[in-house]
């Protein structure tokens, strides 16, 4: 093809074929290098749109001064929880696609992308410390990851965490936040919910609280399971908790929902939970919960490790003292039957 042909004149020059018919290497966007250190500094309030620096928002447990509730991981969810340091359990592995499940992607490469951007394992994440001075084993749900879907190895998460709480005598409580059961594991997922029922069985046995914090959103499978099962129930402000969700609804029914349907401040005055909290305020408010729920069992604790010692009377000394002066009185009423 000459150089003076239509070809060379409409098609840019970067598009055309070499010689050898190779097509010429792809440009490399170097925008994608290199973040924007600005735009690290400042976050956006999704309610209002105002920008304010990142620091700030930090600060304050990430709600901004709208009052807006924005989602967060596990580091941020201990750091607002625990009253000072606290352990990560280690949690089991799974198998990461016992399905071979592909849609149109596979379900290992939906893994191997959410892993790389949230840099765990799966979505939930568990620690143990204190909270107001009391035992507490915390698991929190990422929704970042996979929607903070359930699956296999959420359900071992949470029997792990149940488990941790058992044996080290401590409350549990569960931040959820999910979309609900993980359809690339079928059935499997599902049976996760009655797993996860059993486990806080155990808790119930065992006698310790199992608190729930509703975070934004809670929906599906982990609404119909673990997250309505606490003993409290506690939601964040404006957290959407459902099981499914109110385009559904609406289109099912063929009805407008109320204002504000299925929000934390909406269930709260029906009763379905039993308190909002901002999160600035919810160490203090599950403290002061788990002290008055773990008193009775600080009782037991402290008087099974009391030793188990005779009982006796205040004017009279240990046991072999006591008895040998029960004889001398016993001895003495019968002297004068004697001399009579």
């Amino acid at each position: 093809m000459s150089s003076n042909s239509w070809w060379n004149n409409v098609v840019p020059r970067g598009f055309q074929k070499k010689p050898d018919g190779s097509p010429p290497p792809p440009k490399k966007d170097t925008r994608l290098d290199k973040a924007n250190p600005d735009d690290q500094q400042w976050v956006k309030c999704p309610q209002t749109n105002e920008l304010y620096p990142r620091d700030d928002i930090e600060a304050a447990h990430w709600v901004t001064p709208a009052g807006f509730h924005m989602r967060i991981g596990a580091e941020p969810r201990f750091k607002s929880l625990f009253d000072s340091k606290w352990t990560l359990i280690p949690l089991p592995k799974v198998p990461a696609d016992p399905l071979k499940f592909k849609d149109d992607k596979k379900y290992v490469d939906r893994l191997k992308a959410a892993r790389a951007k949230t840099a765990r394992e799966d979505c939930m994440t568990a620690g143990y410390g204190r909270i107001g001075g009391q035992k507490a084993v915390v698991l929190v749900q990422d929704f970042d990851f996979m929607g903070g879907s359930l699956g296999m190895a959420a359900g071992e998460a949470f029997v792990t965490a149940a488990e941790t709480a058992v044996r080290r005598g401590a409350a549990l409580i569960v931040c959820t936040a999910s979309g609900g059961a993980r359809m690339q594991e079928g059935v499997l997922s599902l049976m996760q919910m009655p797993r996860t029922t059993l486990a806080i069985q155990d808790l119930r046995e065992a006698g310790l609280p199992y608190v729930v914090v509703l975070c934004d959103p809670t929906s599906g499978g982990v609404t119909a399971s673990y997250a309505m099962l606490g003993d409290i129930h506690i939601a964040e402000p404006g957290a959407m908790i459902a099981f499914s969700g109110p385009r559904v609804i609406e289109q099912t029914i063929r009805q407008k929902l109320p204002e504000g349907f299925q929000r934390a401040e909406y269930l709260l005055e029906k009763g379905m939970v039993d308190m909002v909290v901002r999160r600035g305020e919810m160490r203090d408010t599950i403290g002061a919960i788990l002290s008055i729920l773990m008193s009775k069992r600080a009782q037991a604790v402290a008087a099974a490790d009391e030793p188990q010692l005779p009982l006796m009377l205040p004017d009279e000394g240990p046991a072999p003292a006591r008895d040998a002066r029960k004889q001398e009185r016993a001895n003495a009423r019968q002297r004068p039957k004697a001399a009579e």
